[in-house]
């Protein structure tokens, strides 16, 4: 009897333990297949609940074509094509053309060229059959003209510029302006438009030539550069007061009182963030010099460049045109006031072109000796040519110095001449170099390529209509470069290699766009524009799903790390520093190289990062 209920307790027993086990499969055959649906759920971008009508894109016409022709490309993403739609892009085309003569009939020239952009972005998707849309190339001489007329010297001398590179200018249109450099002084800006004539065979009057083809000593130089003072009252630490004062270099590039610095010297006398006292003044010699009040005028905190006005005649104005593309070494001067000894001459060399340490574009790296006191002055080359901005210098690294170039400084100083925070355009896109070209590895959620459903893992073919196309490792660069002369609120289009065409209204580029980003989307998704880190779905826990690495970018955070593809990879954290403009990610991995060993490391990553659009 005994027996027997034993027996029958050992068979309850079995097959309780395998009902248990049962379950325990059951269950974790769920979860795995639960762990790979919301592995994917999370690399899914977030999904769009606007919903786009005839009616709106209609009503925006009026006042918005550019906005209107937005809406039809988000109407696309989101119904398919209709063919109700061509009829409306030919009324926001036509839309844009009155708004363009309107502008030219107030000589709003700058307002004219924005609005030929926006109808070269249209000119593959209308049906107008009328010749050649005027371009913006056709206004910039106007634009010089009416600068000279106006006394505008360095808008005018600018716009000439351009003119000149768009379509070369005749000696006719190149000699009001020799004959106002040579007025103002500005030999560089002289020798320019001098050779200009020279090209078309024209005589030019000797004492126009006799300037135009002298050079300027370093001592001459020297007086065109000034010593930015900002103070900031007093600041207390341990119960004392010391003063505050930050210093800095600028140099004059207008007769008005113009000088060019860095944003962050100037930052506590705009920067919404900065509560306490600020004062800036300039002084022209030593400490014991007047300090003459300035103000500013513009900034590009993106570019780290500002705009300053102080009511001085300078005695030295420096050119912003006849500006050379330096060869890596090849002589260059730093002029400024290091520890506030102004009017100092430092000698260096180029010591690399295409660094990139800024948000948009590449910067100088240059061996001349700086230190704090240099930012924002002047760096020349032996001809006396402008050839960048002092920026930053390492100081724990004697000799690693950089500069932003002259070139990209005259293409963001019309937008600083009109004054206040300058806004700069944006896509929302993160791209990477590859050998097939400039891949899109990341869409920031509630930007316009979000919006018009561009797609990741795709590589862009065209911007505007136009191939870009560059050295290797610059060509995110000169994407950023196309893309820099144009407005927020301008129509912008792109082509991709899939063979589809994007046309969307630019926006204004956040300050941080990835921390921007980092606050909607997953981390999962924020592991490629931060790390360089692209996933793809992986069975894993539920609660923590594993992924494995699709592809590692070259150069990234996870390149760097020696992170590879088909690594299995689980995110645990992911940490914003707003304040401090970096990123953390915590992960757990598995590194094939070594043998699929688990580690866990913390990843970091600058908010603003150099590869997005």
């Amino acid at each position: 009897m005994k027996m027997e209920y034993m027996n029958t307790v050992n068979k309850r027993n079995h097959f309780e333990r395998l009902a248990v086990l049962w379950g325990v499969l059951t269950l974790t055959s769920l979860l795995s297949c639960g762990s790979i649906e919301v592995a994917e759920q999370r690399l899914m971008p977030p999904r769009s609940t606007v919903d786009v009508r005839f009616d709106d894109i209609k009503s925006t016409m009026p006042d918005s074509p550019e906005k209107a022709v937005h809406l039809i490309g988000m109407y696309r993403a989101i119904y398919g094509d209709d063919e109700a739609l061509a009829p409306l892009l030919d009324a926001a085309a036509e839309a844009i053309r009155h708004k363009q003569e309107a502008a030219l009939e107030e000589k709003r020239y700058d307002d004219a060229a924005s609005l030929a952009r926006s109808l070269r972005a249209l000119s593959t998707d209308t049906e107008d059959t009328r010749e050649r849309e005027p371009d913006e190339e056709d206004f910039l001489l106007a634009s010089a003209k009416a600068g000279l007329e106006k006394g505008d010297n360095l808008e005018a001398f600018l716009a000439a510029f351009a003119a000149d590179k768009a379509a070369p200018l005749t000696a006719q249109d190149a000699l009001p302006f020799l004959e106002r450099a040579v007025e103002v002084r500005q030999r560089r800006s002289a020798a320019f438009f001098l050779g200009v004539m020279d090209r078309d065979g024209t005589s030019v009057a000797q004492d126009l030539r006799t300037f135009a083809e002298g050079r300027d000593s370093a001592a001459q130089m020297v007086k065109g550069v000034a010593t930015v003072v900002i103070d900031r009252g007093i600041r207390l630490e341990r119960g004392m007061g010391y003063p505050d004062r930050a210093l800095g270099s600028a140099f004059f590039v207008d007769t008005s009182g113009l000088l060019i610095t860095n944003y962050h010297v100037i930052e506590s006398e705009v920067s919404p963030d900065y509560e306490g006292y600020s004062r800036m003044y300039v002084r022209m010699g030593d400490a014991t010099s007047a300090r003459v009040p300035a103000k500013v005028i513009g900034y590009d905190k993106t570019l780290d460049l500002a705009v300053i006005k102080a009511e001085i005649t300078p005695e030295y104005v420096f050119s912003l045109i006849d500006r050379p593309d330096p060869e890596v070494g090849e002589t260059v001067l730093a002029i400024g006031s290091p520890g506030g000894l102004e009017k100092t001459v430092t000698s260096g060399i180029v010591s690399a072109q295409g660094r990139r340490f800024l948000q948009i574009g590449d910067v100088i790296q240059i061996d001349a000796a700086i230190n704090h006191g240099n930012s924002g002055g002047p760096v020349v080359d032996t001809e006396g040519r402008l050839v960048g901005i002092v920026f930053a210098g390492a100081l724990e690294y004697q000799g690693l110095n950089f500069a932003i170039p002259a070139e990209r400084l005259a293409a963001a100083l019309p937008a600083m001449l009109k004054g206040g925070k300058v806004e700069r355009p944006w896509l929302g896109l993160t791209l990477a170099e590859t050998k097939d070209g400039a891949e899109i590895i990341y869409v920031a959620p509630l930007t316009p390529a979000w919006e018009q459903g561009v797609p990741e893992n795709t590589v862009i073919t065209k911007l505007n209509g136009t191939p870009v196309t560059a050295p290797e490792g610059l060509l995110i660069t000169a994407y950023q470069d196309a893309l820099f002369p144009s407005r927020p609120g301008e129509l912008c289009t792109i082509e991709t290699a899939d063979g589809r065409t994007f046309r969307m209204t630019l926006v204004p580029r956040p300050e941080l766009p990835l921390a921007e980003a980092a606050k909607i989307d997953s981390k999962e998704r924020m592991a490629a524009p931060l790390f360089g880190m692209v996933l793809a779905p992986s069975i894993g826990g539920a609660l923590s799903p594993t992924y494995l690495i699709k592809k590692v970018i070259r150069g990234s955070v996870a390149d760097e790390v020696g992170l590879s593809p088909e690594d299995p990879v689980t995110i645990k954290n992911l940490k914003l520093e707003e304040k401090q403009g970096y990123a953390t990610m915590d992960i757990a991995v598995k590194k094939k190289r070594q043998g699929y060993l688990e580690t866990v490391m913390r990843l970091p990553a600058y908010l603003d990062s150099p590869d997005t659009l």
